[in-house]
């Protein structure tokens, strides 16, 4: 391998060096990867030097490089403790171990984390609660964890010699608990399950009611959405719920204007009246005449009724929860309210702001926030409400008998101009963006334009921003989905400018980010489900499973891929996942079944190959699987034949197929109980596709609202089969 000159930074296509190869990997930056079994790929030496350079690294020439890999490894033979250090309390069950080491060694501190300290060396922990507890290294051999309670403590090492070191200590349980029995539930887009009530889109109103509904009257025990977080606001919003301003705080634009309690003491009763027939005829745009869901639009009207309740004064029992919300979530909501203030005059992107505003500390921000004392109250007033509203519809839910309640969703990042990078801008990696590399199902790669979190810094903090996030999020959720959960291991890095195939990956602490996950999942005992589908590198199904992180299982893809490649038999499916039979991304079971959706494909000019080639592959795709239904007594078509009836048919017996596996959580696609052909995301596309704007709809393309799917016999027929089924299909887990 030929060595670049001195003076020469590696580019893009030139060696990477040992140097900066062995610098890389102290700073968890990969240098090559895996794109599929047996296949290596040297990583972009150009990606390598900016994920380094965006850690502060400087790598650009060997010399920097050579020069920052001597600090690193001083650093690292000096260190006594790492930044972050975690503890599980106690063994994982000895049905769990199975020998894997790192699995008997959960008891007390592991002994990778104190690797530096010298025998002898004191231990002191000031523990979350207000506690100590002290020991001695080497000396005492219960590790010292013994009876230490969960939390986030802080922990300082003294050495015989006298030099000390702090660090964080997460203590949390080894793994969280299992769902207790098995259950079956809805999964929907909220905004796309519009009722006679909502304005234009479905609003936490709608899922108050759905979720009432469906746990008395279907026996479901959980209902799925879609991430609700904080948009980057419009016009033109991004309708994509996986691109947020922020994850932490909830988009008002979900709620449900007349159940704020001012609102029935609101004076312009007829500026309201108005507004509220506006919203009707914007929600009969999409119901009777076929017009694409228009957040901009509906927000318009809500943030201009919602200004006039405000004119309402709180009485003294709200004025009171109104402040404790305040000063329960301090700076946090500051910040957010203050850049949604800030974005009402200067714009939503922070980065074009006038310099001072940039940093969420300046004087100049400090100076703006007074001005704008008004706007960041009506922002921070919005965010209480929309807190109360999602409360209530998980209270709603259990009280409706669901044992889990509303599953929200996380999304992997967040937008690079939002509130949530603007506040914790020294958090995220400048210059980097998030994605996906090349594989066997898109050869450009993908960047999804969200910026990462660096590993070092949350390291520095004790994970306090991924600790914040979770916690606001289990306020009101009973399970939590993570959207692209192998994150939590490595994410792909994407220099600003360059194209996917030019990244790498970036490693994170998987067992600090794991064990702040299970802390604040265990504290809130709500269920976490990970989404883990596509490339997943080897140990990272096995490692959630052993923390109790539910996966994902979707039928179409749950094949015997090391086999025979046929359609995986339900016993051989994992127990610990939620099965269902499509997602937001995928084709609704009635397109897979009739082939709309290579129609619909070849329509908007994505196909590849031939029509008729795509054809042929998804019809083999489907009349393997159906055989296989057939097989196992599963498919009855009461139609005899093909047709709505036979298609129908064909969704009850995938169900009654995802019944028979056993899988603790089974979903339902609530557009696949009305026979919806439309997928709500159409991955690929842009404009030409109305992606995240559909309502849901019938076969014909017929909005379904909330009021007509608790009268079709279609969905009352599939969830008799769920809710019969599940308490006595094979696999139970109950």
């Amino acid at each position: 391998m030929t060595e670049p000159r001195p003076d020469e930074p590696p580019g893009p296509s030139g060696p990477l060096g040992d140097e900066l190869t062995r610098l890389a990997a102290l700073h968890g930056v990969a240098t090559s990867y895996s794109p599929s079994p047996g296949r290596t790929v040297t990583a972009s030496a150009t990606a390598v030097v900016a994920a380094l350079a965006a850690l502060d690294v400087d790598a650009s020439t060997p010399a920097a490089a050579r020069a920052a890999l001597t600090i690193r490894e001083r650093e690292r033979d000096e260190r006594l403790l790492p930044p972050t250090v975690v503890c599980w309390l106690g063994p994982v069950p000895d049905a769990l171990v199975g020998g894997d080491p790192a699995a008997e060694a959960d008891a007390g501190l592991p002994p990778a984390a104190l690797a530096g300290l010298p025998p002898g060396s004191r231990l002191d922990v000031g523990t979350e609660q207000g506690g100590t507890r002290t020991w001695v290294h080497g000396v005492d051999r219960t590790g010292g964890a013994e009876g230490l309670p969960p939390g986030v403590h802080r922990l300082t090492a003294t050495a015989p010699d006298g030099r000390t070191a702090r660090a964080h200590l997460i203590a949390a349980p080894p793994r969280l608990p299992t769902p207790a029995g098995r259950s079956y539930g809805l999964l929907v887009q909220l905004y796309s399950l519009l009722s006679h009530r909502s304005w234009g889109m479905g609003d936490l109103g709608d899922l108050a009611e759905l979720s009432g509904w469906a746990g008395r009257a279907l026996g479901a025990g959980f209902v799925q959405v879609n991430p609700l977080h904080a948009a980057v606001p419009g016009p033109p919003a991004d309708p994509s719920p996986y691109r947020p301003s922020s994850r932490r705080f909830p988009d008002p634009v979900h709620l449900r204007v007349e159940d704020v309690p001012e609102f029935a003491y609101a004076e312009d009763r007829e500026r309201l009246r108005a507004l509220r027939e506006r919203a009707g005829r914007l929600r009969a745009a999409v119901l009777d005449e076929g017009a694409l869901i228009d957040r901009d639009a509906v927000w318009e009207l809500k943030r201009e009724a919602l200004e006039l309740v405000r004119r309402v004064p709180l009485g003294p029992g709200r004025r009171a929860a109104y402040a404790d919300f305040l000063a329960e979530q301090g700076r946090a909501l500051e910040d957010h309210a203050t850049w949604y203030a800030l974005a009402e005059v200067h714009g939503s992107d922070w980065s074009r702001w006038p310099e001072g505003l940039r940093d969420p500390r300046s004087a100049e921000t400090t100076r703006a926030r007074a001005e704008l004392r008004d706007r960041v109250d009506f922002h921070s007033w919005l965010a209480w409400l929309t807190d109360a509203q999602l409360t209530a519809a998980q209270r709603t839910a259990r009280e409706a008998g669901m044992g889990i309640g509303i599953v929200h969703d996380l999304a992997v990042g967040v937008h690079p101009g939002g509130a949530d990078a603007w506040a914790q801008r020294d958090h995220f990696a400048a210059g980097m963006s998030v994605g996906a590399p090349p594989d066997a199902f898109n050869a450009r790669g993908q960047d999804w334009g969200l910026p990462p979190w660096r590993p070092d810094r949350l390291a520095a903090f004790g994970y306090a921003p991924f600790r914040r996030l979770l916690r606001a999020l289990f306020r009101y959720a009973g399970a939590l989905r993570i959207d692209h959960v192998m994150g939590l291991f490595r994410l792909w890095w994407i220099p600003r400018g360059l194209p996917p195939t030019e990244g790498t990956y970036v490693r994170y602490d998987a067992e600090a980010m794991l064990a702040v996950l299970v802390l604040e999942a265990s504290r809130a005992g709500a269920v976490v489900i990970g989404e883990d589908l596509g490339t997943v590198e080897p140990g990272v199904r096995e490692t959630l499973d052993r923390r109790g992180v539910l996966g994902t299982s979707v039928l179409w893809f749950e094949r015997d891929w090391e086999g025979s490649g046929r359609p995986l038999p339900p016993e051989r499916w994992r127990a610990d996942c939620l099965a269902t039979a499509t997602t937001h991304d995928l084709p609704s079971t009635a397109a897979r079944l009739t082939g709309e959706h290579v129609a619909l494909r070849h329509r908007l000019g994505l196909l590849t190959r031939p029509p008729a080639e795509e054809r042929a592959e998804a019809a083999a795709d489907t009349d393997e699987w159906l055989a296989l239904l057939a097989e196992l007594g599963l498919l009855r078509d009461a139609g005899g034949g093909a047709g709505a009836a036979s298609e129908e048919a064909g969704i009850q017996a995938v169900h009654r197929f995802l019944l028979r596996t056993p899988a603790r959580m089974i979903g339902l696609w609530l557009p696949d109980a009305v026979g919806d052909r439309r997928p709500q995301n159409l991955p690929g596309t842009w404009d030409q596709y109305p992606n995240w704007r559909l309502p849901v709809a019938d076969a014909e393309g017929r909005p379904v609202t909330l009021e007509d799917l608790a009268a079709s016999p279609r969905l009352h027929a599939l969830t008799d089969v769920l809710r019969t089924d599940a308490r006595t299909a094979p696999g139970d887990a109950g």
